[in-house]
This record gives structure tokens, sequence and C-alpha cells, in this order.
């Protein structure tokens, strides 16, 4: 028999929530900052499972996905956002919107910087954000193993960034990990007692469906590289689950028939390729065997359009 479901339910949720202890701290965390400085690769690492996709192009994010870690001591709710950019389309406004919008409705504000590289402009123009609303910031400052060996200028410039705004600057690396108890230990101590949000067990709000579609989408992003690199929505239509295989049917949109092509790849290699790498991924996902189909489908300028937009999934979020 054959049941067709939604998928609708967050991953792993339970009906418990327990009573917090007296002196347990919880609240929600955004992090925020330019595109491409590690805040998804943090929050995979900081909750213990992958929930948000990564790739070596910028402006992966788009959904404001929320990971949860819960504690002995504390559950930290962490939004991951959009990196803040100067928009050049419709979905491009919304992003940042959105992201702009977690600053005002969070307890405190990861503002993660890349520490390779100087303080710039895009920094700069954070920082200014931030300070016309005055959250409680954490600046962290990533990559670290990645430093050069002459790094102690480059730290100055945010040293003296967060001294001038008395933010705590916590340095750490999302890729193995150096660091992260510390920043774990500060954040902890910036949220205020409160209640268990969500069960302890649950990594994130967003359901099964979500998730598949953005490990299509990652894989879009990993095998074409900059080809094709925010032009593309997928949707998941339909999820068929059987005792012993789920099947997945998916949607690839783009904006043009040439997208189409590159998507496709000669021979229908290209396709293949992304299917393959992303049905794994889902395997591992739900821990069970998967059949996933994929379409592609040339839906033009639907960057630029609002309603387009709301239909794939991408709304200004209050």
């Amino acid at each position: 028999m054959t049941d067709t479901i939604d998928s609708q339910s967050p991953l792993f949720l339970s009906t418990t929530i327990p009573t917090a202890p007296p002196d347990f701290r919880s609240g929600f965390i955004a992090i925020i900052g330019r595109p491409n400085v590690g805040k998804s690769t943090l929050m995979n690492q900081m909750v213990g499972q992958k929930i948000a996709i990564t790739s070596p192009v910028a402006q992966t994010t788009r959904n404001r996905l929320k990971g949860i870690l819960t504690t002995d001591k504390a559950q930290m709710i962490f939004v991951d956002t959009p990196g803040i950019h100067k928009p050049h389309h419709e979905l491009g406004k919304v992003l940042v919107k959105n992201a702009q919008n977690s600053i005002n409705t969070v307890d405190v504000v990861l503002f993660v910087v890349d520490s390779t590289v100087k303080l710039g402009r895009g920094d700069r123009y954070i920082a200014e954000l931030l300070m016309e609303t005055n959250p409680t910031v954490i600046l962290g400052l990533n990559k670290s193993d990645q430093q050069p060996e002459n790094s102690q200028e480059i730290d100055e410039g945010y040293l003296e960034l967060a001294e001038s705004q008395k933010w705590i600057t916590v340095k750490f690396s999302a890729i193995d990990g150096t660091g992260l108890d510390g920043l774990q230990e500060r954040l902890r101590e910036k949220l205020q007692p409160g209640p268990y949000y969500y069960p302890p067990e649950l990594v994130t709000d967003q359901p099964e469906r979500f998730i598949m579609g953005e490990l299509v989408r990652e894989q879009i992003l990993l095998q074409t590289r900059q080809e094709i690199p925010h032009s593309v929505a997928v949707v998941i239509e339909q999820v068929e689950e059987t005792p012993t295989i789920t099947r997945v049917f998916a949607a690839i949109n783009v904006e043009r028939d040439s997208q189409k092509g590159i998507i496709i790849g000669k021979n229908g290699n290209m396709l293949k390729a992304i299917g393959t790498e992303a049905r794994n991924a889902i395997q591992k996902l739900i821990a069970g065997d998967v059949y996933l189909k994929l379409f592609v489908k040339v839906e033009p300028k639907w960057r630029q359009s609002r309603p387009q937009l709301a239909e794939f999934g991408y709304r200004v979020e209050e």
C-alpha cells in the first residue's frame, strides 16, 4: 500500500516539552553576516546535524532556517539568515529584508565575519544596522583555521569595532569546530532564564519536505558552480511513502532555456549527477531508501515576481 504524505512534520518532533529547571536559559539567536562567511556551516556544527545547505557560491541561504541546540543548561534556537548584500532583484530584496527583520526579533545577534580578510565595507554596513537597533551582539571571527600568519592586523580591525560598541568577540572555526565550546558558553551567558521552546530532541522547526528541497538545490549549486548561481528554485511536489522506499518528486525551476540545458547536461549527465548526490543526502536525512525524480521547468523572470516568489516559498517574514 502506498500513502501520499506532505512531510510537514519537523524533524524528530515529539509531543513532550519538559519543564525547565530554575537555572535553565533559552532564547533565539540570529546568525547574520555577509554572504559566504560560513553562517550555515556554523549552524550545522552547533546543532550537530546538517540542516542548512552549504556551497562555495555566495548567498546560498534563502529562508530563515531555525536550528535548535538543547543542552542540560540551555536551549538555543539559531536563526540562519541570508547574507546581507545589495539586492539586484525582488528575490534579493526579500532575502535582505528577512535578514534585517531577524535583528529585531531575537534575543542575541551573532555577527559572523570572515577573519581571513580585513574589515570591509560590507561588514561596516552590517555593523551600522546593528548600531541602529542596538541588540545584544557577539562578534564571531570565523575561519580561524584559515588565517594567514600575519593575522594580527586583520584581528585588530574587528577588535576595534567590537570595543567601540562594547561587543564580545569570539574566534572560532565552523569547519573544524575549534573555539565552538567557548562560543556556545558565551551565547548561553547572554540568554535570559527561560523555558524549553521546543522538545529537547528537535534539531529544526522546518518540515522534511523543505529540507529535501534544499538538499536538491545544494547539489545544483555544487555541480553547476557559477553557471547557475541563483536562478534556481526547487519545489518538492509530492512525497510518497511505502514500508520499503520513499518516492520524492521535485521540480527544478529556472528562468531561461539555456539554464535548463545546463542543468540537464549532455545526455542528461548533469541532472543524473545532481539526482544521485541529492538522493544520497535525502537518504541520510530520513534514514531510509529513496527514489528521487527530478523535473526541470522554465519559469521566466520568477525572481522578479512577488506572486511567484511566494509560490516558491519566498515571502517577507515579519
